[in-house]
């Protein structure tokens, strides 16, 4: 296909001033409206062009798609064809809404039939996720959580960096933005109790991530390289990894996370391709001590993403309590990926890696509630005049995140979730 995609390009579609969704964006997600069965939607500006009614129109020839790839209630079908494939089908899109191409401009009929506004339709979670990973990849917060539960001095567990420590959540209880959460009930224990007791969790947290999802990688047995993992990445999205602290800190000894984590993970509905981000990869950090070979990568393949995290009261305004970056990230999600399959551990269309939570270095850069009030001991100011050491009953957490460059934005949109009192 000839069409490339430049940063100077506008759409016939009307894109307001600082929107997400610019022509050069174009992020994939599940959508439906009280006429409209789910289908496969590409965000544009405030509208939702609908992938199936421009099948059927006959828009989408001569690409190896067929109807029931966007005839449906989440993303694998269509990221099963692959890289290349879903590539090709962002550039046909791209060249059907940019303003100088008039094949749909000018077909006001059809026009009608494929664009929805954003205020009419209802995002859904976008991928089926079979297999659900995160990661602890951001230095600070390790660091941060080191010096919180063990000495500053060795605020780094051995390991940390020479893997891209990981664990196995849950696929099963990640929701998209806008559903509610309940407060999460279990054991907690005191540093001076003697005994546990079982409640709603008093030190409910989130986690300010993102999390990528992968096209269908290698057979069992096979391992994916940080060269090829490029290949297998199919876009992000914003993620907030619900923490309940105290079930955590009693239960992670000795195997890790269980259900102070596995109650919620929330996601962004718009997956952002790869494809889109390009423009915004950066060095990564240098990595002392060396790591081992199948971990070194060339080229730049860390990321600039502004991420920022607002708690809203319930009838109040929302209050920006973290603002951090993804190039905070000290291993990026190209080694991410081949850490995981290096063991030959097979990686499916659809899977989830989550980041692991991102903080700066700076206080006002961290990515969750326990590092910004410090454990509890120097608690967030909330314009309301109220106070937060963890989240309350009824608060809103609120994700949003963006690149920007050269007078180029590509945004993710927001994950958005309210907590509501234990059931």
């Amino acid at each position: 296909m000839s069409i490339k995609v430049d940063n100077k390009d506008k759409s016939w579609v009307e894109v307001p001033d600082n929107s997400d969704f610019p022509i050069q964006n174009l992020p994939f997600g599940i959508f439906k409206t009280s006429n409209l069965s789910p289908r496969v939607g590409v965000a544009i500006g405030q509208h939702v062009l609908d992938l199936k009614s421009l099948f059927v129109l006959g828009y989408l020839k001569n690409l190896p798609f067929s109807i029931e790839d966007f005839d449906n209630i989440h993303l694998n079908d269509m990221m099963l064809k692959g890289k290349k494939n879903v590539s090709e089908l962002r550039l046909r899109l791209y060249k059907l809404l940019k303003s100088d191409f008039p094949d749909l401009k000018n077909n006001e009929h059809h026009v009608s039939q494929v664009l929805n506004h954003m205020d009419e339709v209802e995002m859904m979670l976008p991928i089926k996720v079979g297999d659900y990973t995160d990661f602890y990849s951001s230095e600070q917060h390790a660091y941060n959580v080191g010096c919180l539960f063990r000495d500053p001095k060795n605020a780094l567990m051995p390991n940390w960096k020479h893997i891209p420590v990981g664990y196995h959540g849950r696929a099963s209880s990640i929701i998209v933005s806008g559903q509610p959460i309940h407060r999460p009930k279990g054991q907690k224990k005191g540093p001076n109790d003697e005994l546990p007791t079982f409640g709603p969790s008093n030190l409910l947290d989130f986690e300010l991530e993102t999390v990528f999802y992968t096209f269908q990688g290698k057979a069992l047995g096979d391992s994916i390289s940080t060269e090829e993992a490029d290949d297998y990445i199919f876009g992000m999205s914003l993620l907030n990894d619900w923490s309940a602290r105290d079930i955590q800190g009693w239960e992670y000894v000795p195997l890790g996370p269980f259900l102070g984590k596995n109650f919620a993970s929330c996601v962004s509905p718009w997956v952002v391709t790869m494809d889109a981000l390009e423009s915004f990869r950066i060095p990564g950090p240098v990595q002392e001590p060396k790591v081992l070979p199948y971990l070194t990568y060339t080229g730049e393949k860390h990321l600039d993403v502004n991420l920022d995290v607002f708690i809203k009261p319930e009838n109040g305004e929302e209050d920006c309590v973290g603002q951090s970056n993804f190039k905070y990230m000290y291993w990026n999600m190209n080694q991410q990926l081949a850490h995981h399959s290096v063991n030959g551990c097979n990686i499916n269309v659809g899977d989830a890696m989550g980041s692991g939570t991102i903080s700066g270095p700076e206080y006002g850069q961290f990515g969750s509630m326990l590092e910004t009030s410090w454990k509890g001991s120097r608690p967030f100011k909330m314009k309301d005049g109220t106070e937060r050491k963890f989240i309350l009953d009824n608060d809103t957490v609120i994700m949003r995140g963006y690149c920007e460059k050269d007078g180029l934005r590509i945004g993710f949109g927001e994950v958005s979730t309210k907590v509501l009192p234990a059931k």
